[in-house]
């Protein structure tokens, strides 16, 4: 199984990134706009849209607001697994460190995978950020 893990800095208050990726129901206004052009929810579960046109139906796994830690799967024909986790901690007094880490199968699609993760890095660093910094792998 494939893991692909992104460190990300934000150059912003924990507090305000949580807030935006908690609300499972507005990347594409909140978290990545332009990465994500479109989503809706339909009960547990949010229909995304992205930049390139591919279509995701990803499910809440979990949403924990003490630990500042959103989980989420895809379910589609074109993956046999997909979970992943998106954790806000503090880096500093007024700075965030987003980890996020995606596990998947099958392994061929992990590079195309974490290309588009790392678009939706730069959309997120500029919508979140005081100021873009680049992500750091783990």
């Amino acid at each position: 199984m494939a893991s692909i893990h992104k460190d990300i800095p934000i150059d912003a208050d924990p507090e305000e990134v949580w807030a935006a990726v908690r609300d499972f129901g507005s990347p594409h206004r909140r978290l990545a706009p332009g990465f994500v052009t479109d989503a809706r929810l339909e009960g547990d579960a949010r229909i995304v849209t992205f930049h390139n046109g591919t279509v995701a139906r990803e499910l809440k796994v979990d949403c924990d607001d003490a630990r500042r830690r959103l989980v989420y799967a895809v379910i589609s024909e074109r993956v046999k697994h997909y979970n992943a986790s998106v954790q806000v901690t503090a880096d500093g007094e007024a700075r965030t460190r987003m980890t996020w880490i995606v596990d998947l199968l099958p392994n061929e699609i992990a590079p195309y995978i974490a290309g588009q993760m790392d678009r939706a890095v730069l959309a997120m660093q500029k919508t979140l950020g005081r100021r873009a910094a680049q992500p750091r792998p783990m």
